[in-house]
C-alpha cells in the first residue's frame, strides 16, 4: 500500500490511470474527484510522516496496488443488512458511514447481526468534519463509482485480491480496563445514551455518579469481548439532566470498566504500535488526536486520515485500525 498527501489533480490523475483507492479529506475536494475505482470520506485531520495535522487544501490517499479489481456501492440506511452481498473473492471491504447520521446509529446498533458481514474483513471508518462545523456542515461519504456524495448510508469499496493472499486486520487499543470496582458498570439497556448502570449491585443515575466520583470521562469504557478489548468513548455528562452521552453504544448485561489513566498518548502508541505500520492502511480516532495532543507528533510509523469512529467489523472507539495485505505466494 501506498500512503501520500496529494493535491486534487494529483488524486484524479491516480484514479483516472485506474488505482484502486481510499481517499479523505474536505467534501469540496473529494466532490472534484472523477468517477473510479475509490471510496471517500470527510475528514480534515491526518496524521502523516511530519505529524498530525489539520489540512484542508489537500487529500490523505491510499492506493492498493495488490488489488485485481474492485467495486463501489453506496447503501441506504434501510439496506445496510445487504454489506456483504457485494464482497467479492479473495478481498476485504472498505466502508465510510457519516457521523451523527441515521446509518451511523443503524449500524452501531444492528450491524453485528447482519448476514454474512464477518465473511470477510470488513475495515472503514465514521467521516468527520472541522470541529468548529459540527452542527453546522453535514459529514459525507462519497461513492467513487459515481463521483457521487452523500450524507446518509455508507460508501463501500469491495476489493479483490489474488487467490493466496493473506489480509490481516488488526486494532491498535492503547487503553486496558482499570481494577478499580467503583468503576465497574453493567448496563440495564442498549443505546447510545444511559440513565443508569449499576455498580457493585446498585442502580445509580449514571451522569450523578460520574460527578460524584470525579470520574475522567476523556478516557472510554472498556469491555472484554473474549478477551478482545472494546472502548466506548463518552460523549458528554450532564448531571443535571441526568444523561450520559456515548459514541457508540453501550450493550446490556456486559460488564464495562473506566479505562486505566494513561501517562502518555504519544508513548502509548510509540510502546503499542513498535516498528510496525510501515506500509499499512491505517486510522486513529479524534479523541486520541485531542486528548493526546497528537497535532504535530506522530504515532510510531502509522499514517492516515483521523476518524469520528472505527470500524473493523463493528463500531469502535478511542482506537486505531490497521490493514495490512501479504501478497501470494
Amino acid at each position: 500500500m501506498k500512503n501520500e498527501v496529494l493535491t486534487v489533480a494529483e488524486a484524479a490523475e491516480r484514479i483516472r490511470a485506474g488505482h484502486v483507492m481510499a481517499v479523505a479529506g474536505a467534501a469540496e475536494l473529494l466532490a472534484q474527484l472523477p468517477a473510479g475505482k475509490w471510496v471517500g470520506g470527510t475528514s480534515v485531520y491526518f496524521v502523516t510522516d511530519q505529524g498530525g495535522m489539520m489540512e484542508r487544501t489537500k487529500l490523505f490517499c491510499t492506493t492498493f496496488p495488490q488489488a485485481l479489481g474492485a467495486t463501489t456501492r453506496h447503501l441506504g440506511t434501510g439496506e445496510l443488512g445487504r454489506i456483504a452481498q457485494g464482497y467479492r473473492p479473495n478481498g476485504f471491504t472498505l466502508i465510510m458511514i457519516p457521523a451523527f447520521s441515521d446509518s451511523h446509529t443503524e449500524f452501531a446498533m444492528k450491524g453485528q447481526n447482519y448476514p454474512g458481514l464477518f465473511d470477510q474483513p470488513l475495515l472503514g471508518w465514521i467521516t468527520g468534519v472541522q470541529l468548529e462545523e459540527i452542527g453546522n456542515r453535514d459529514p459525507m461519504v462519497f461513492d467513487g463509482g459515481l463521483a457521487r456524495g452523500y450524507n446518509e448510508g455508507a460508501a463501500l469499496l469491495h476489493v479483490e485480491l489474488a487467490p493466496g493472499s493473506r489480509v490481516d486486520l488488526d486494532i491498535l487499543n492503547i487503553f486496558a480496563q482499570s481494577d478499580a470496582p467503583e468503576t465497574s458498570f453493567v448496563f440495564e439497556t442498549d443505546g447510545f445514551t444511559a440513565r443508569t448502570a449499576v455498580v457493585a449491585g446498585k442502580r445509580v443515575n449514571l451522569a450523578r455518579y460520574f460527578a460524584k466520583k470525579g470520574l475522567d470521562t476523556k478516557l472510554p469504557l472498556v469491555a472484554n469481548y473474549a478477551g478482545a478489548l472494546v472502548n466506548v468513548a463518552i460523549q458528554s455528562v450532564d448531571p443535571e439532566a441526568g444523561e450520559v452521552r456515548f459514541y457508540a453504544p453501550v450493550q446490556a448485561g456486559i460488564e464495562y470498566r473506566m479505562a486505566r489513566a494513561l501517562g502518555n498518548y504519544v508513548q502509548a502508541f510509540a510502546e503499542g504500535a513498535g516498528e510496525s505500520g510501515a506500509g499499512q492502511y491505517s486510522y486513529n480516532c479524534i479523541l486520541n488526536y485531542l486528548y493526546g495532543n497528537l497535532e504535530g507528533q506522530r504515532t510510531g510509523q502509522f499514517v492516515g486520515p483521523v476518524t469520528f469512529g472505527e470500524i473493523a467489523y463493528i463500531l469502535l472507539n478511542q482506537t486505531l485500525v490497521r490493514l495490512d495485505i501479504a501478497n501470494a505466494a
